[in-house]
């Protein structure tokens, strides 16, 4: 090891944060973009199919709380982009790999929301998810991205609960809403385990993003935590559990659970999902529409930079 190599991983091991200005090797740097350029990309085009039922919420109550959950979403992505840029990629990279799909954002987002319990379902158990996994990069070893997560962390605990609260008004409701909640559990709950990534032996990064501590549990170990805490919040609401192979181990002090359809997980990340193409050509119209403002900001800040100049001559 080279002597920044040697001082890069003492900090790794005694836990202090890698800062912007640090020394870090190149495979770290690209590691943590892409993590989170992802986890960015993620949080922009998860309010897809949230705010497609704005206009359509119930109640003046769920359109006001729906509407303040998608706004939060958008302020995630901006404090990621903005950490991200801090290991010098432009935040018009990050989108251009998006839009030419060399970047991937989380699977989940490309199912479609059907009705409205779907919408109460990724509250409750896609940010749940998120959550499961988030809590734990409050520790990652990248600074930026450790504090970003700290108010993301507490926002999505609001979003988590009231998905849950707007699935138990329609499970204790009628026949009818009973019946939505139960399907929207049923489609969403095997991709929300997904979200997870792939099981550690067969992905590309889980290994040296732990040594590197950019990722501090695995895969499987949290999509395990999210599993055991997921069966009593069912229970609670009165529906089925989706997977008839749950069953409490004692002897692992988990629940053991059925296998998941990975076929499906890579067909629906490599493009062939229900919404993939419908997500990535929005993105790009509002991004195109909005290329006006983005020109106004600058030309704004052109000026003022000479105004600046100027009047120090």
């Amino acid at each position: 090891m080279t002597p920044e190599e040697q001082n890069f991983m003492r900090k790794i091991n005694a836990e202090d944060k890698i800062e912007p200005k640090d020394w870090m090797p190149d495979a770290y740097r690209k590691n943590v973009i892409r993590q989170m350029s992802q986890h960015a990309h993620s949080e922009v085009i998860g309010m897809q199919p949230e705010g497609n039922w704005i206009t359509r919420a119930p109640s003046l109550r769920r359109k006001a709380v729906l509407l303040s959950k998608v706004q939060d979403e958008a302020g995630h992505g901006l404090y990621l982009y903005s950490a991200t840029e801090t290991l010098g990629i432009t935040r018009a990279e990050m989108i251009e790999a998006l839009q030419q799909g060399t970047a991937k954002y989380a699977s989940i987002f490309n199912y479609p929301t059907l009705t409205w319990g779907d919408v109460g379902a990724i509250g409750w158990l896609v940010d749940g998810a998120a959550i499961v996994n988030q809590v734990s990069l409050q520790r990652t070893s990248y600074g930026p991205y450790a504090r970003a997560m700290i108010r993301i962390c507490k926002e999505e605990s609001f979003h988590q609960r009231q998905g849950y609260e707007a699935l138990l008004a329609l499970a204790k409701g009628s026949p009818e809403q009973k019946q939505m909640a139960q399907d929207s559990l049923n489609r969403f709950y095997w991709p929300a385990l997904m979200m997870f990534g792939p099981h550690d032996s067969e992905s590309a990064h889980s290994a040296k993003s732990m040594e590197w501590k950019i990722k501090r549990e695995t895969n499987d170990d949290l999509r395990q935590k999210f599993i055991d805490q997921t069966v009593p919040q069912i229970e609670f609401l009165g529906l089925a559990h989706p997977d008839p192979a749950i069953k409490w181990n004692e002897e692992r002090g988990h629940y053991d659970h059925g296998d998941i359809d990975w076929e499906e997980f890579y067909s629906v990340i490599n493009g062939n999902g229900h919404c993939n193409r419908q997500r990535i050509e929005h993105h790009v119209a509002a991004h195109e529409e909005g290329a006006w403002v983005r020109d106004a900001i600058t030309a704004y800040n052109d000026k003022k930079n000479a105004n600046k100049i100027k009047n120090v001559a």
